[in-house]
């Protein structure tokens, strides 16, 4: 797996990242979200960085980023508004970069909430959310076919809320045992349930 940053102007100036590009031939184009800025959120996350290295490993280009205001991306936050427009900035650089590969949307978090909403806009091949923001922020309806990870023992996010949106929309929850919200000592368990989903369901 290669790396290599890239800067590209958005509606709040200019977006720092980072592509992560898989062995061989491209298979899709993965976008992942981190967490809540004013927390401390970046795309350094350790629950993003395994995303991307799981998905560059299945053979995806993954991307991460910083929302604006956080790490060199300008601008300031955006309570998911205009965290939103990064995402299709993002995505519309990558696939011009990239070509009109199958889209994964991916977020932990409020990098969750941001993906769900951006996924309205998108309409990617999948998407894929790790402890979404429920009860913290509007979370909008998502794909039947979403897959949901989350902590048993998540302290940010209860994990009762998040079944209590799920069973609205109708579609499971992959819950992690023992789990917290940072997945600390299961980031495999993360890793595995990804790696699995997407070699039993090709893009």
């Amino acid at each position: 797996m290669t790396w290599h940053k890239f800067s590209i102007p958005a509606p709040s100036g200019v977006l720092h990242g980072v592509v992560h590009m898989p062995q061989g031939q491209a298979r899709a184009l993965a976008v992942v979200a981190h967490p809540l800025p004013t927390m401390g959120g970046t795309m350094d996350n350790k629950i993003v960085t395994t995303l991307v290295k799981t998905f560059a490993e299945l053979g995806f280009i993954a991307v991460r980023f910083n929302f604006r205001g956080v790490g060199e991306s300008s601008g300031v936050f955006d309570e998911g508004n205009g965290e939103v427009e990064d995402v299709l900035a993002v995505v519309q650089y990558a696939q011009q970069e990239f070509g009109a590969l199958p889209l994964i949307l991916s977020g932990f978090s409020f990098g969750g909430y941001v993906q769900a909403r951006a996924a309205k806009k998108l309409q990617p091949k999948k998407l894929v959310l790790v402890a979404p923001a429920v009860g913290r922020f509007a979370m909008p309806q998502v794909p039947a076919d979403t897959l949901l990870i989350h902590g048993e023992l998540d302290e940010v996010v209860a994990l009762d809320e998040v079944f209590a949106w799920a069973r609205q929309q109708h579609f499971p929850i992959v819950v992690v045992p023992e789990a917290t919200h940072f997945f600390h000592g299961h980031l495999h368990h993360l890793k595995a349930i990804v790696s699995q989903h997407f070699i039993g369901h090709p893009v």
